[in-house]
């Protein structure tokens, strides 16, 4: 029977839930706001699946991508729509022509996040666009297993730890299974994004719209987006993501659930076909491909991923994955756990989401000191020069 005795060491995929042949566990939100798994002891059998399941007690080894990519989709509308480059629309659009399903993150209708399938290309578009909370698997897996078993190609989109979830559920290989991974900044709480949604609804405003990655504007300075229904007119909010306090404190590694400080589906370990993300750095790498609208990191780990690429519908050059490692470190390493993480957490219910969001990104007296020390030994190897 699956027990979690110490937090960092569940990243709440729902393997475990999803594979009880007697469903008697149950994803429970913790006073953090994040899903944990709890076991009925009265109708449990021991069979022992939730913890065979788990990729925290079975975590899959890391493997040598094939090939590493900075993609861009010739079709500029679904670029500008997309969060970097706009490669997930051709795989989906490809699996929805030949009679596939698709699954990937969308709001629901409170503004949270679970991991919901379309067999369309308007139920794909609630896919589009990054989200910024932890998304709940709900019956995903099982549903994905079914389309399988019934012969339609899946494509499946989610977080490192998601995919490696439901390769683990799974517990066998499909040749019409496409899995496709993000590299992972973090996850942070849904409880901290539903405080937060409360206080854009102040005033009886209704939510009509939210773009994490609003890139109007700019890709690389991208805002956070809200469009808001004060009853008699439609207004949208545009802040940029490092003044945004929630998206500070999302960047800052505050708000993230405690195993993505150990994360251990990072560096090719989710068992994905395709890795999909921000290429950040491009300028450096590829400076003819920085127009600032977006550019994909497209990561192939295997033959079945390849495959699924139409090259005639993209523009792509190769890299090697070395070279990523100080432009994009979340593709290699998890966040590091914030000192104000726990006292932000402790008084959640306490104080002002705004007032304590602020607060747990204010830097604290070492850091303070080290960067005063860092300036003053900056200076005088100046003079000195």
């Amino acid at each position: 029977m699956i027990h979690i005795a110490e937090k960092h060491n569940c990243c709440g995929c729902s393997a475990c839930a999803s594979v009880c042949p007697r469903g008697c566990i149950s994803m429970k939100a913790d006073s953090e706001g994040f899903l944990y798994p709890e076991a009925d002891a009265q109708t449990c059998i021991d069979c022992g699946l939730c913890e065979k399941v788990c990729n925290e007690l079975h975590p899959f080894t890391r493997s040598e991508p094939l090939k590493v990519l900075a993609a861009v989709n010739r079709d500029e509308a679904v670029r500008m729509k997309s969060s970097s480059g706009g490669i997930f629309h051709l795989l989906a659009q490809r699996t929805i022509e030949e009679g596939g399903v698709v699954f990937g993150a969308r709001f629901d209708s409170d503004w949270q996040v679970l991991i919901d399938y379309a067999d369309t290309m308007e139920g794909v578009k609630a896919f589009m666009g990054s989200k910024y909370v932890q998304a709940r698997i709900a019956d995903s897996y099982k549903d994905a297993r079914r389309f399988l078993s019934e012969g339609r190609k899946v494509l499946f989109s989610g977080t490192p730890c998601q995919i490696a979830g439901l390769h683990q559920f799974l517990r066998r290989e499909y040749a019409n299974l496409l899995t496709v991974d993000i590299v992972c900044h973090g996850t942070p709480s849904p409880k901290v994004w539903g405080l937060y949604l409360e206080e854009k609804r102040k005033g009886g405003k209704v939510i009509r719209d939210v773009v994490f990655r609003d890139k109007s504007c700019s890709w690389k300075d991208y805002n956070i987006s809200f469009t808001l229904d004060d009853g008699t007119s439609l207004r949208t909010e545009r802040t940029e993501y490092w003044k945004d306090l929630y998206m500070k404190a999302f960047v800052g590694d505050v708000t993230l659930r405690p195993s993505c400080y150990a994360c251990k589906a990072k560096d090719c370990s989710s068992r994905s076909d395709l890795t999909l993300a921000d290429f950040w750095g491009i300028r450096t790498i590829f400076p003819g491909m920085d127009d600032d609208k977006g550019t994909s990191l497209l990561i192939i780990h295997s033959a079945k991923g390849e495959e699924a690429l139409d090259y005639s519908k993209f523009d792509c050059k190769e890299t090697s994955y070395g070279l990523l490692r100080p432009l994009n470190p979340s593709c290699f390493q998890p966040s590091a756990e914030p000192a104000k993480r726990e006292w932000f957490f402790a008084n959640l219910e306490k104080k002002s989401l705004s007032k304590l969001l602020s607060k747990s990104m204010r830097p604290t007296f070492v850091q303070r000191l080290r960067r005063l020390a860092s300036g003053v030994y900056h200076r005088i190897k100046k003079v000195l020069s």
